[in-house]
């Protein structure tokens, strides 16, 4: 059986073949025996190993595969390889010049379903695991799974910080990894929760958004610089400038998951987009200002805040609602109903976080009757919230847009 090898060293305990694997795999073939051969960051032991082909033949004459691995050769050796040109170093290169760098993904356990498709949209990206597990006292007990394999990696986290209750055991996590001499860190933070019912309006509001970003900002360096935060549409636009130097953010949005999906119905050609505030129009109407636009806002009548239209026509459109979250859905039913008073012929609605406490999704329903007051054609959520896409797949008028080809394009920064 062939096995890997240091082609340098005098006295070395060889690796079987079966062990050295990864995802991305090639073939190599000869007349004389089949060879096949696993590429992509693998495992020696407990050390994490990046191959890159360096020659077919090693100074010995034996016909081999040398590899370089961190500085250091190691041999895969078949004798019966043939000597006929082959197109594994051709293979190697053009699966190093789609990765820009290979990453270690951790995940919190929200956060499993969402990283596992990160994972499939590129070869690049391996994902690694961590045992949450708490103490008696309540406190987490957290193990970092292969933490000297890490070592030299570039490594990411997806978190998800859907409650109070969790913040603290990923915070503590989020500290640790980057301490243990990676790379690069990346935290991937897919909706930024706090701020979001915030209004600092009377002397003691406590902007706790602001209070998360200096956390954040604090993240120990790793051995490649600051720390950098893969963020969506985060709720005020201001929020981006509470963090620090020491942090380097990166704000995605959802809206071309949107907009790809938008081109993708029968009805293309007769969308308008419909912004339920002024807060949603300033965020969104650059990306969108293709489409027609309808602006909505808030005006009080007495002891009430009611929904008008303040510019735009729905008469006969396909109106689809843009905002960047959701929560109770009081606004959005309020903008669905003057929408359709003023003659839409279908309403849709896209947020790209969908948080819905209190199981609130279900107050929106499916337009099975024509009647657009009554229900929507579609409701767009990405999958920022790993809970709420549990409760509403499959569960129409809900779509899933997913953020994970984002995420995998980003890793690669």
């Amino acid at each position: 059986m062939a096995a890997v090898t240091p082609a340098s060293a005098t006295t070395s305990a060889s690796l079987p073949l079966t062990q050295f694997s990864s995802s991305y795999s090639s073939s190599l073939s000869s007349t004389s025996s089949p060879f096949h051969l696993k590429l992509k960051t693998a495992t020696l032991g407990n050390r994490c190993v990046r191959c890159g082909v360096r020659s077919l033949e090693n100074q010995s004459g034996h016909r081999s595969l040398d590899f370089l691995s961190n500085g250091d050769p190691i041999s895969l050796i078949n004798p019966n390889l043939s000597s006929s040109p082959i197109s594994m170093a051709a293979a190697s290169s053009e699966s190093g010049a789609k990765c820009s760098k290979r990453v270690c993904l951790f995940y919190s356990d929200e956060t499993r379903d969402l990283a596992e498709s990160i994972v499939s949209q590129s070869d690049c990206i391996e994902l690694r695991s961590i045992n949450w597990k708490k103490f008696d006292d309540g406190f987490p007990n957290l193990f970092i799974q292969n933490a000297q394999g890490i070592r030299g990696q570039h490594v990411a986290f997806l978190a998800s910080f859907s409650s109070p209750a969790v913040i603290f055991e990923q915070l503590s996590v989020i500290y640790a990894l980057p301490k243990l001499f990676v790379s690069s860190f990346t935290l991937v933070l897919p909706f930024f929760p706090t701020g979001t019912s915030e209004r600092m309006e009377d002397e003691g509001d406590v902007a706790t958004a602001f209070t998360l970003a200096r956390i954040l900002s604090n993240i120990p360096t790793s051995r490649g610089g600051p720390t950098s935060l893969v963020t969506f549409d985060i709720h005020a636009l201001q929020e981006r400038f509470y963090f620090g130097d020491t942090i380097l953010p990166c704000f995605e949005s959802g809206i071309p998951l949107l907009k790809s999906r938008l081109q993708a119905l029968p009805d293309s050609d007769n969308i308008s987009i419909a912004f339920p505030d002024d807060g949603a129009w300033k965020r969104f109407h650059k990306q969108l200002q293709h489409y027609p636009t309808i602006v909505c806002n808030k005006v009080r009548m007495g002891d009430k805040r009611i929904v008008r239209i303040k510019e735009g026509d729905a008469e006969g459109r396909h109106v689809v609602i843009v905002d960047d979250l959701v929560q109770s859905g009081g606004t959005l039913i309020e903008c669905q109903k003057v929408l359709a008073a003023h003659g839409a012929a279908k309403i849709s609605a896209y947020v790209t976080h969908g948080i819905f406490p209190k199981s609130s999704w279900k107050r929106f329903k499916l337009d099975t009757k024509g009647d657009p007051a009554e229900g929507l054609s579609y409701f767009w959520i990405t999958d920022s919230c790993g809970t709420t896409v549990k409760e509403v797949m499959n569960k129409p008028p809900f779509e899933v847009l997913s953020l994970a080809g984002t995420i995998a394009s980003a890793l690669q920064v």
